[in-house]
């Protein structure tokens, strides 16, 4: 959420930002509400104003004894506070409408997005490893599972519906193999990250305040008591920090944060609906960091992060490249978004397996997270956050591109220790 503030001196910004994002979202709508919130809460105060002045006169009147001008008084208030609260209603509803528009706003993009209507728009930044050549026609990740065992994605469907799953043997082990690789990396390479497992069960307010909510609601879960299935650990870890103060010099606080993850991947039922590209429960490493509020800090930031993530494919020797997401392929919030997206033989192209996005303030004001500058100023904060990894997508591109003629897989040597030193998966005689 933006400052109503700094929306109203920068309307024609706030605009161009929407409609560089493909919004549906008129500022001028939310002016003019903001314009009858003020004139009536005016009114209010102004009401308020006589009826304090009036209750010091009530209240002198009984401390004199004189009861029955004090009573007669209070009758005459009558009509005003019965005006008041026909004020306080039309305020009320006001209030809704303007929080509603509020939550609307888009973040401003930033100025080196490109204009674009979708993700077919996303340019290409950088471009790492060698996209193998194989001298056989490679296989899809799908019938390498089920041929070596990996997976059962029948059971799978049976057990937990549209795009469940079953990861099996060395299938399963390679997902705790890449979990284990990504925390050993962040212990020897980024010892500044504190690590959380945190919730995906989350309330309605983690989701308003972190910004998926009310535009992703198509998108989450919903429980019986009214909570949700969180999509990303951003989700809790930024809620972690609602309503707190920090300090300055305690800044930035950086989080590797896990947990389960679930989408319902609205929109996408005719898209990839066997597999492990688009399911509905997955597990998650995430990365955020809160910082303060300078855009050159987001800028650097979000540098590291995207380093961070191209650091775990490195290791593995996945082929990748990195996108600057253009306007249309924006959030909300985001002000600029890569996407890493790692190369699928089967397919011949490269499929997203990280976001890294900064937000300045959109989050932190949401949520109340603020900090106390060197003059002892609140302000709030910035945050972002990215992929560290995510399982078992990844699965899909260390498979394919490892495959070999005779359907085995060659293991990325630096996985080999945590699949207690097995370098290849091979059919079961």
């Amino acid at each position: 959420m933006l400052d109503i503030k700094f929306i109203r001196e920068n309307a024609e910004l706030i605009q161009m930002g929407a409609m560089k994002k493909h919004l549906n979202f008129e500022v001028n709508e939310l002016i003019a509400v903001d314009d009858k919130r003020k004139a009536v809460s005016q009114k209010l105060e102004e009401k308020r104003a006589i009826q304090n002045k009036v209750s010091e006169e009530v209240a002198k009147l009984g401390q004199a004894g004189k009861i029955a001008e004090k009573r007669k008084l209070i009758e005459e208030m009558q009509p005003l506070k019965e005006e008041m609260q026909k004020i306080e209603e039309e305020l009320r509803e006001i209030m809704i409408e303007w929080q509603k528009l509020m939550v609307a706003v888009p973040n401003i993009p930033d100025m080196s997005v490109p204009d674009g209507n979708d993700d077919a728009d996303n340019q290409e930044a950088k471009v790492w490893g060698e996209i193998p050549k194989f001298d056989f026609t490679p296989k899809d990740h799908i019938e390498l599972m089920e041929s070596l065992d990996l997976a059962d994605f029948e059971a799978g469907s049976k057990v937990a519906g549209f795009r469940g799953y079953f990861l099996k043997n060395e299938g399963a082990e390679l997902a705790f193999a890449i979990w284990q690789l990504t925390m050993d990396l962040f212990r020897k390479n980024h010892k500044d990250y504190g690590v959380m497992f945190v919730p995906s069960l989350v309330k309605r307010e983690t989701l308003l305040g972190s910004g998926y909510l009310p535009q992703g609601e198509d998108d989450l879960y919903h429980t019986q008591d009214s909570d949700y299935l969180a999509g990303t650990a951003e989700v809790a870890t930024m809620s972690y920090f609602t309503d707190k103060v920090l300090d300055k010099k305690d800044l930035p606080k950086k989080v590797l944060a896990f947990s389960p993850a679930f989408r319902r991947e609205a929109g996408s039922y005719s898209k990839d609906t066997k597999g492990l590209y688009r399911v509905h429960e997955f597990m998650k490493f995430e990365q955020v960091i809160i910082c303060e509020a300078s855009h050159e800090e987001s800028v650097k930031y979000h540098e590291e992060l995207l380093a961070n993530a191209e650091q775990i494919l490195q290791a593995l020797k996945l082929p990748y490249h990195v996108v600057v997401n253009c306007g249309g392929d924006l959030g909300l919030g985001q002000v600029k978004k890569y996407d890493i997206e790692t190369w699928m033989p089967s397919k011949e192209k490269y499929g997203e397996t990280h976001s890294c996005s900064y937000f300045h303030d959109f989050q932190t004001r949401r949520l109340n997270i603020k900090y106390r500058d060197a003059e002892g100023k609140l302000k709030f904060a910035h945050s972002l956050n990215n992929t560290a990894i995510a399982t078992p997508r990844v699965l899909i591109q260390l498979l394919e591109n490892n495959q070999q003629a005779d359907g085995s897989i060659i293991i990325p040597e630096v996985l080999r220790p945590y699949m207690g030193g097995k370098e290849k998966i091979s059919k079961k005689v």
